[in-house]
């Protein structure tokens, strides 16, 4: 990195300064700073757009500069009031002066970290710090400083855990990941709970190959060796043997799969001029009051369509028992656990950030890139579930003696 002056420049800065004391030094440098990070702010804005101010001819994008906003930062020369830029779609997200943060990046090191953490690859890492900063980082040097994290990511994976979770809701996402010089696809398997207080958090996040039962049994041993003794509740998919798998390590949980999951099973080999009624009636199941009326409709349903589709109506049957199990409980209890969306929508969160990554080289790679995408997701999980006391005092009555 180069110097802020050569001895030229400084002589040249201190004769037209006319400086009396070391403060008034200080106040003119802290002001140039002041100037070049807010160039860096406008220059990161121009690199997001892809085209400079009023270079409309240029313009590839249907976002827009939105103004700015002022705010005060710390930094090594004190505190610096900037003007931070905005984007018309709100997706800019300046690495400089992170959101959500009143420091200045104190390291390039850190401004690296934060950009990976963002979803931006070594090549794109390379050239903005080159183009934006002038600094000529090698992608090497990129991959070395973002694996300066993977201890903490392997200290979090392995933190202790709470001896119950109420709710906790699993998955696993597909990576295309390097394994002998071919590209194969990984599992991650995330493992999203709800503690007592009702706040959310990650368990962990575990890299395998593609699911199976049998690997949902090691993670689920991994929760226990770390502190776990119980779970209420796990909503789930329908992965075949999942059932099994969470009743030989935590035999009292309450299964619930997935109704949306099923839903889009069932429809799978509908055809397509059947397939808005046949979700119709399917509606009247899980919408039931209770499972005196959801055996009712489903009768209904049953009668009208095992003929033409005999599978879908098979699979409501064999799965009955984790496809209802929700109905034991009251509406709050209910809308949290008949689906799989809370950790769907951590899902989406990580995909944005890993969407602009083909493959990763290693599992380790790309379990940094999720560890790094979940401590962002985290850092806004500041507030217990809407409603918390009332669920937590309704799963009380009904765990009675476990929570």
């Amino acid at each position: 990195m180069s110097k802020l002056f050569t001895k030229d420049q400084a002589r040249k800065f201190l004769k037209e300064g006319n400086f009396k004391n070391a403060e008034g030094i200080a106040s003119a440098i802290k002001e140039s700073f002041k100037e070049v990070l807010q160039e860096a702010l406008e220059n990161e804005l121009e690199e997001e757009l892809g085209y400079s101010r009023y270079d409309w001819a240029n313009k590839n994008t249907d976002n827009s500069r939105n103004g700015h906003h002022k705010k005060t930062v710390r930094s090594e020369f004190g505190k610096v009031e900037l003007d931070i830029p905005h984007d018309k779609k709100g997706e800019f997200e300046p690495v400089i002066v992170p959101k959500n943060s009143r420091e200045v990046s104190p390291s390039i090191n850190d401004m690296i970290i934060s950009m990976y953490a963002k979803g931006m690859t070594t090549p794109d890492i390379h050239f903005h710090m080159q183009k934006i900063y002038g600094l000529d980082i090698s992608e090497d040097l990129v991959s070395k400083i973002t694996d300066k994290i993977l201890p903490k990511a392997k200290e979090w994976q392995k933190r202790p855990l709470d001896s119950i979770y109420p709710i906790v809701y699993l998955d696993g996402m597909v990576f295309n990941v390097v394994d002998n010089g071919s590209v194969v696809k990984k599992t991650a398997y995330i493992v999203y709970g709800v503690n007592t207080d009702g706040h959310k958090d990650i368990l962990g996040i575990w890299i395998g190959e593609a699911e199976s039962s049998k690997f949902w049994m090691s993670v689920l041993s991994d929760l226990k060796e770390r502190g776990v003794e119980d779970i209420l509740i796990a909503s789930i998919d329908g992965l075949t043997g999942f059932k099994d798998a969470i009743k030989a390590v935590f035999p009292k949980t309450e299964i619930q799969r997935c109704i949306v999951h099923h839903i889009r099973n069932c429809t799978k080999h509908v055809v397509h001029k059947d397939r808005k009624e046949f979700c119709s009636d399917m509606k009247p199941i899980y919408k039931a009051i209770n499972e005196e009326a959801a055996i009712e409709a489903f009768d209904e349903f049953s009668e009208k369509w095992k003929t033409k589709y005999p599978y879908a109506v098979r699979s409501w049957n064999n799965n009955w028992n984790e496809l209802m199990a929700f109905m034991k409980f009251p509406a709050e209890v209910r809308r949290l656990i008949y689906t799989t969306n809370p950790i769907e929508a951590f899902n989406r969160g990580v995909r944005k950030i890993t969407k602009s990554k083909t493959s990763y080289r290693t599992d380790e790679s790309l379990f940094k890139i999720l560890y790094l995408a979940s401590i962002d997701i985290l850092d806004k999980w500041t507030m217990p579930l809407q409603n918390w006391s009332l669920i937590f005092n309704q799963l009380v009555i009904y765990f009675e003696g476990r929570i």
